[in-house]
């Protein structure tokens, strides 16, 4: 089994570790109804694409 042969220090640790963080998920609101939706997605709420109705609605 591999050991390490000295202790690795604290900034060579921190480093490593500096693209480990979480990001924040990209949204935007749509053009038709204001509702929170993510980028290049159609909108569950109203059905519309990039200010067009692209799904109609079932429930009518």
């Amino acid at each position: 089994m591999a050991v390490p042969k000295k202790k690795t220090s604290q900034s060579r640790r921190n480093m490593r570790r500096a693209h480990d963080a979480l990001s924040v998920n990209a949204v935007s609101t749509c053009k038709v109804c204001g509702e929170v939706v993510k980028p290049h997605n159609v909108c569950k709420a109203c059905g519309s694409y990039n200010g067009k109705k692209v799904i109609e609605d079932s429930a009518k």
